[in-house]
């Protein structure tokens, strides 16, 4: 028995500590976890925003703002891996929530914390869903002939099919052994450093003739007349919106937790790695696209090329077109990008899946035996795939009527997703550290004033993400993820008070303790 105890996973023996058994399959390394979570960033995650953001405030806003938002998400990720090698838990969020929150609020914080993640993480689906739609859609526009040569742009419906094709080859996938995501991922990886060296050093190289960097790094200039607002920090703060949504995702790692080798030390080294890598090649390859552009006001034109229709494929389109009069580069180009949107799906599914596993372990939603149920041979939630899945494509119905359903959807991805960050990160910053038993890795002092950062930080995204897009303001322009999420929110904190408060007190352990109780 001391033999067993001394070969013991130190993750394993940490999350029989917190009360629960290992159910899941253990046997992912730091590298395949990197891996999956670095796919659930993804390097060219924020294509579709690009060209909102640059008519916002002009290069200058978006790329600077890349800067500083990545220097506020470290503080977020310092404060995410600390509690993370302290609970190992596929739970992540809302189990670290509740035992920082303390026996009194726990439960509630919890609770909070546990929906909030859960809608993030599926909204964030249909936010990769819609981007490798649009990518797709645009390959073969240009591919058939593009906007002047009779192309084929995809109607409203078969996007939506396209929409729905990817969300369920997703949970296909996600419906086999976990091993098979990371091998997946793994490629991933690859594919979208190598894919993106490709794309940051080749595109300004082959582009007839690149902006100068006083263009790029200073240049600002908003644009009342086609967004509707002529506010400069109102501007500002929306061209920033592009780095909010891409700089988020890495507590991936944190979900993977109970079946990562290590996870204690693993898991926190994952979220930093994450965010490292993804904010450098990210930064680049927005600064590969702006010193790239041609002509600035013809890519809003709906007479171009790509119809208006994506900034970037079209700043692509003019590289090679005005390089090799074709569009076969740009075609390869958009095929390297979609790429990551598909990795990136695949890994966001692997998530949701895994928050909505552990919410119904500790019967947080209707339903909860079915949605926590392990496939007897590949040991992975498939119920809670389909489900994830499921929502996701109800999420993408309003695509046949409405011009905003992308905003809304990574608005609520966000909100969500970042905002369940806030609960424990706050919980953290006022607890008694005497009550915390850290892991191996530790911020010490320095917790309080990185988790307060952290925390304001959080704050202040959720509320950009709330915030008009365009103006006037429609109903076809019309951003409906306020609405959204505080009709969700409202519903779920009145069946807190009339009902889940008297018998959900957050994770529930599944082990035999020494003393007999469980």
């Amino acid at each position: 028995m001391d033999r067993a105890a001394f070969k013991m996973d130190s993750a394993e023996k940490r999350l029989n500590e917190l009360g629960y058994k290992q159910e899941l399959r253990r046997e992912m390394t730091f590298f395949k976890t990197l891996a999956i979570t670095f796919s659930s960033m993804a390097v060219f995650t924020g294509t579709p925003l690009y060209g909102s953001s640059l008519r916002y405030a002009g290069p200058a806003s978006l790329i600077w703002g890349w800067v500083v938002v990545t220097f506020f998400t470290w503080f977020v990720g310092f404060a995410m891996a600390e509690i993370c090698s302290s609970f190992p838990t596929t739970g992540s969020l809302y189990f670290w929530a509740a035992h920082l929150a303390g026996p009194k609020w726990g439960p509630l914080a919890s609770w909070c914390c546990a929906w909030l993640e859960t809608i993030g993480a599926v909204a964030g689906i249909g936010g990769q869903a819609y981007s490798a739609a649009q990518a797709l859609q645009m390959i073969i526009f240009l591919a058939t002939g593009n906007n002047k040569g009779g192309g084929y742009f995809a109607s409203r419906g078969v996007f939506l099919c396209m929409y729905m094709g990817f969300t369920v080859i997703w949970a296909v996938l996600n419906s086999f052994a976990l091993q098979v995501i990371a091998f997946l991922d793994i490629i991933s990886m690859w594919w979208q450093v190598i894919g993106g060296l490709v794309v940051i050093v080749m595109l300004p190289l082959v582009a007839p003739h690149t902006q100068s960097a006083s263009f790029v790094f200073t240049h600002f200039e908003t644009s009342p007349e086609a967004t509707g607002i002529s506010s400069k920090p109102y501007a500002v703060i929306l061209s920033v919106l592009l780095s909010n949504y891409c700089l988020y995702g890495y507590d991936t790692a944190a979900h993977l937790t109970e079946e990562t080798k290590g996870a204690d030390r693993t898991g926190p080294i994952a979220i930093l790695s994450s965010i490292g890598m993804v904010s450098v090649f990210g930064w680049a390859y927005y600064l590969a696209l702006t010193f790239s552009i041609q002509d600035f006001n013809y890519l809003y034109d709906v007479n171009n090329e790509t119809a208006g229709a994506l900034v970037p494929a079209q700043i692509i389109f003019d590289a090679f077109h005005g390089r090799y009069h074709n569009s076969t580069g740009a075609v390869v180009f958009l095929c390297i990008t979609w790429g990551s949107y598909f990795f990136c799906g695949l890994s966001v599914t692997t998530s949701a899946a895994r928050v909505v596993y552990a919410l119904s372990r500790d019967n947080g939603i209707p339903f909860s035996p079915i949605w926590r149920r392990i496939h007897p041979k590949y040991k992975v939630p498939t119920n809670a795939v389909w489900l994830c899945a499921a929502i996701s494509i109800i999420l993408g119905l309003p695509i046949l009527k409405l011009d905003v359903v992308f905003t809304a959807i990574i608005s609520i991805s966000t909100i969500g997703w970042v905002g369940g960050y806030a609960i424990p990160v706050f919980a953290r910053l006022v607890m008694a550290e005497k009550n915390f038993k850290p892991g191996p890795f530790y911020l010490g002092r320095a917790r309080r004033p990185i988790c307060l950062v952290a925390f304001l930080w959080i704050c202040y995204t959720c509320s950009a993400f709330l915030l008009p897009t365009l103006y006037p303001i429609q109903l076809k322009t019309f951003n409906y993820a306020p609405i959204a999420i505080g009709i969700f929110m409202t519903l779920i904190m009145l069946w807190w008070a009339f009902d889940a408060r008297k018998w959900f007190k957050g994770p529930v352990r599944n082990i035999d303790l020494g003393n007999g109780q469980s």
